[in-house]
């Protein structure tokens, strides 16, 4: 079945920097885009990133363009978040997506979730 376990979350402080990594597994890779959301505690789910199956596309939210970087590595199985620049509001539970298309990244077409990798930004 798909597994999706990211990592790399942690504690970071503003204008710092995080990578995190999702490693996916029980379907083919590369056939899927895959995308970032995010989750405030006691708030709804926020689209962050997201990357087409073969990485070459890549969308953002506005609330993170500019700071972000999504990537990923085929051949590894794994789908990056590269993070600079953090701000406290991009405090949240970071979950890694895998959508039910190629090349649709955003989250209603969301079909595996991961159960995410907390990040925490403040001084």
């Amino acid at each position: 079945q798909v597994q999706l376990v990211e990592s790399g979350g942690g504690l970071a402080q503003p204008g710092g920097s995080l990578r995190l990594s999702c490693a996916a597994s029980g379907f083919s890779f590369s056939d899927y885009a895959m995308s970032w959301v995010r989750q405030v505690t006691g708030k709804g789910l926020e689209w962050v990133a997201g990357i087409n199956g073969h990485g070459s596309a890549t969308f953002y939210a506005d609330s993170v363009k500019g700071r972000f970087t999504i990537s990923r590595e085929n051949d590894k199985n794994t789908v990056y978040l590269q993070m600079n620049n953090l701000k406290p509001e991009d405090t949240a539970l970071y979950i890694c997506t895998k959508s039910a298309q190629a090349d649709y990244v955003y989250i209603d077409q969301v079909d595996s979730w991961g159960r995410g990798t907390p990040v925490t930004v403040s001084s």
